[in-house]
């Protein structure tokens, strides 16, 4: 069992709250933006379970992964993965626009 991915995303999210919060792109600015990170989540962990039951995404074997699971082929750093890739593309989209004002 090993945390090395999982603290990995769980830094990585912190940088990107910590320039968020900086520059006041998206949560610090605006509630209508934690709903779209929630429901941009939601969407994905949909989709992940959609491919699960299809049988086209797996789990697979990484010395990486904690070994906790949500269900049979989803571990935990899912979702965190999820909430990484969507605060990303969030925090892009509100920067590249912040730019494209200037």
């Amino acid at each position: 069992m090993s945390f090395l991915y999982l603290g990995a995303l769980l830094v990585s999210i912190a940088g990107l709250a910590t320039l968020d919060f900086k520059y006041r792109l998206a949560f610090g600015k605006n509630v209508r933006y934690r709903c779209l990170i929630i429901l941009s989540v939601a969407f994905f962990l949909v989709w992940d379970l959609a491919g699960i039951a299809l049988g086209i995404f797996f789990r697979g074997n990484s010395n990486h992964l904690t070994g906790i699971t949500l269900s049979s082929e989803l571990p935990v750093e899912e979702i965190f993965f999820l909430i990484l890739l969507s605060y990303s593309a969030l925090l892009l989209l509100k920067a590249f626009g912040r730019l494209g004002r200037k």
